[in-house]
């Protein structure tokens, strides 16, 4: 007589482990969440101290409790990825598990997402988490850190969202013109074929964000509107969601006439990464001015990021874990920022 083995037997008590049948929804959605040749649970295994065994559409998890609280959640951040049309990758499930674990076993609330059609767009981090909570408890939100973790693009798309939603009747997003060690001012064209180079990285978060020919249509009625920091002067800005992009590199007069814009109704958020200032050696940044002079200023929120929240491809984390140590900061100092 052939013996069937039980493919989800029964846990000994005395392991102190149990199980859970955790259901993966539809089979596109089952197959995004399990990864190829089911990676991604391996991945979750790799991290946890779980076993999961898939059969179908459903995954049985065998662990202690508070690790198969931490599968559940993340199973379930990984779907909400999948639902709304998201690439769910290996990326993907280690920040799922970076920011559940570090919200002790749960998602962030529900109410952060920021929800644009057809789109649903989840933090991917801690500090993401909390920057989104700050733009939306804030007038004025300030985010220092990095390359690639995500501060510029969640700007312009809570800026969208807000948008769509009917709370503000413009979107306007700016930009230093200061050049990263290469000179563009005889660069040949118009003023607009001048600036392109500037603002391109913002018009590339809106095409991504936006069909090209709503962006299009959005920037011809006003909607939008994408304009060097040196335009902003005299202006008072008012039911608006405003973004200044690479805030490190204004000075800071040109940051005090910026924030002085704010108008009736409108939000602005200010990113940038002091590690990669522009500005000749003696002058102070904007940004690292207003950080210290607007510190105490009740219903400003500070948001700073590090190389644990970079959301780039993995090298570049290691890129900035590398320039962050001391060493290397020391070499940095010694160069000639006008090689970078």
């Amino acid at each position: 007589m052939t013996v069937i083995r039980d493919p989800f037997p029964p846990i000994d008590d005395t392991l102190h482990a149990m199980s859970k049948v955790i259901s993966l929804g539809e089979n596109s959605i089952a197959v995004a969440v399990c990864g190829p040749h089911h990676s991604h649970l391996a991945q979750i295994e790799t991290v946890l101290e779980v076993e999961i065994n898939s059969r179908g559409n459903k995954i049985t998890v065998i662990g202690n409790k508070d690790d198969i609280v931490i599968v559940q959640q993340v199973i379930d951040g990984l779907k909400l990825r999948a639902e709304a049309g998201e690439d769910v990758d290996s990326e993907d499930v280690e920040s799922m598990l970076r920011i559940i674990k570090g919200q002790g076993g749960s998602l962030p609330d529900s109410d952060i997402f920021v929800h644009l059609k057809q789109r649903k767009i989840l933090p991917r981090s801690l500090n993401q988490a909390e920057y989104l909570r700050a733009i939306d408890k804030s007038q004025l939100v300030i985010a220092e850190g990095p390359a690639g973790t995500g501060k510029t693009y969640l700007a312009v798309v809570k800026a969208i969202e807000a948008l769509s939603k009917g709370l503000v009747d413009r979107i306007i997003l700016s930009r230093p013109a200061v050049e990263a060690g290469e000179q563009l001012g005889f660069l040949p064209g118009d003023l607009r074929d001048k600036v392109d180079p500037y603002l391109r990285p913002l018009f590339d978060v809106l095409n991504e964000m936006l069909p090209s020919a709503q962006v299009v249509k959005r920037l011809e009625r006003g909607e939008i509107e994408v304009a060097p920091l040196a335009f902003m002067r005299g202006r008072s800005l008012n039911n608006a969601f405003i973004i200044l992009d690479e805030a490190q590199n204004t000075t800071a007069i040109q940051m005090k006439m910026f924030l002085t814009r704010l108008g009736k109704h409108s939000s602005l958020v200010v990113t940038g990464d002091l590690s990669q200032v522009d500005l000749p050696r003696d002058t102070c940044s904007g940004l690292r001015d207003a950080m210290e002079v607007l510190s105490a200023v009740s219903g400003i929120s500070f948001v700073t990021f590090d190389h644990k929240d970079v959301v780039r491809h993995p090298l570049v984390r290691r890129i900035v874990r590398a320039y962050d140590s001391s060493q290397s900061k020391q070499q940095y100092k010694q160069e000639d920022r006008s090689n970078f």
